[in-house]
């Protein structure tokens, strides 16, 4: 017999209460690394386009509040998503590189 939903949340929760398995996650850095070529095409804008469909889980009021956006400057929300996601990464790579 399957075992109901909130069971096994409730298993897991205490599982991991006994275990303390945050107490094994390390804060330290993560080393991060690109092709050289390849952060310079980021970096420089210049990378070419080739998309890839992607999957991801996103709260109902953040995606109404992305296509307000996105018609508030009159392109798609997923052109909105991308131009955020491509503004990120480049201000991580120029932040690693300092």
């Amino acid at each position: 017999m399957r075992k109901k939903a909130t069971e096994v949340k409730e298993n897991l929760a205490q599982y991991y209460d006994r275990h303390r398995v945050l107490d094994e996650i390390e804060d330290s850095p993560v080393e991060f690394s690109l092709e050289e070529e390849l952060r310079a095409q980021i970096l420089g804008g210049k990378r070419r386009r080739r998309l890839q469909n992607i999957s991801i889980k996103l709260d109902p009021a953040q995606i109404q509040a992305l296509r307000k956006i996105a018609t508030m400057k009159s392109i798609p929300y997923q052109t909105l998503i991308r131009q955020w996601l491509a503004e990120g990464i480049r201000k991580e790579l120029l932040k690693r590189n300092n």
